[in-house]
């Protein structure tokens, strides 16, 4: 029986099939994760009995669960977000940005969300491009550096930031800032509603853009909810970590 007092930040860590059922109800498992699940679903407006069937259903299913990346080691785990949200947002960005263009040219005058959307996706762009490369030039390295010392009795890295709980509060307001602005363009396309008679450029754009937001989420799940906890406790503990 799912606890509705629950967060959604715990379901998600200790049940990986209910990512699924949260992207299907757009409910924020990352950085809007530390509310009950029944808050969640209130502000979404979606029944949490439902949401709840839903888990259920999920947690019965023969499908192969995710990958579990609690328990890989930190070095892994970079590898897999570098090699697959990072390139991902690096590439995506562009084309969405091309698709948004081409949708004012032709309906911008007559629909102001789009205009609006636009300057939000640029805004967007900007700050995860300068976000992505402090994480894979400095927090990144960082880490790894820190896991190798420790796990083979070598001397600590040293840093320019002081101790790491410094650049991941930075990090996290950035993921927070990112989701605030999907959030907002969400809004703004009614949950990525497209017109009635919408062309198939108007449809890329918006099943791309709503594409883009759950892949975010499961890239700051990986950060905010697993990666950033386990190299704070490994940097204060001064232990490695099992695989």
């Amino acid at each position: 029986m799912t606890d509705l007092t629950q967060t959604v930040r715990e379901i998600a860590l200790g049940q990986p099939h209910s990512i699924r059922v949260f992207e299907r109800f757009g409910i924020d498992y990352c950085c809007g994760g530390r509310k009950p699940l029944a808050e969640a679903c209130a502000e979404r407006r979606v029944s949490a009995e439902e949401v709840a069937a839903a888990l259920e259903a999920a947690a019965g299913t023969a499908a192969p669960l995710p990958v579990d990346w609690s328990h890989a080691t930190l070095g892994a785990l970079i590898e897999h977000i570098e090699s697959t949200h990072h390139v991902y947002v690096k590439t995506e960005l562009p084309r969405l940005a091309l698709l948004a263009q081409k949708v004012v040219n032709r309906h911008g005058d007559t629909q102001a969300h789009l205009p609006a959307m636009q300057s939000l996706l640029v805004l967007l762009d900007d700050e995860l491009i300068h976000h992505l490369g402090k994480e894979e030039h400095v927090l990144f390295p960082y880490i790894a550096k820190l896991e190798g010392a420790l796990t083979s009795g070598g001397a600590h890295p040293d840093a320019c930031f002081g101790d790491i709980t410094h650049p991941i509060a930075m990090m996290t307001t950035e993921h927070e800032a990112a989701g605030a602005m999907l959030a907002e363009i969400r809004r703004l396309s009614d949950d990525y509603t497209t017109p009635v008679g919408a062309c198939p450029t108007y449809h890329a754009y918006y099943d791309g853009l709503k594409e883009f937001e759950q892949d975010l989420h499961q890239h700051i799940h990986l950060e905010n909810n697993i990666l950033f906890p386990r190299a704070i406790a490994m940097e204060a503990a001064g232990v490695g970590v099992t695989a």
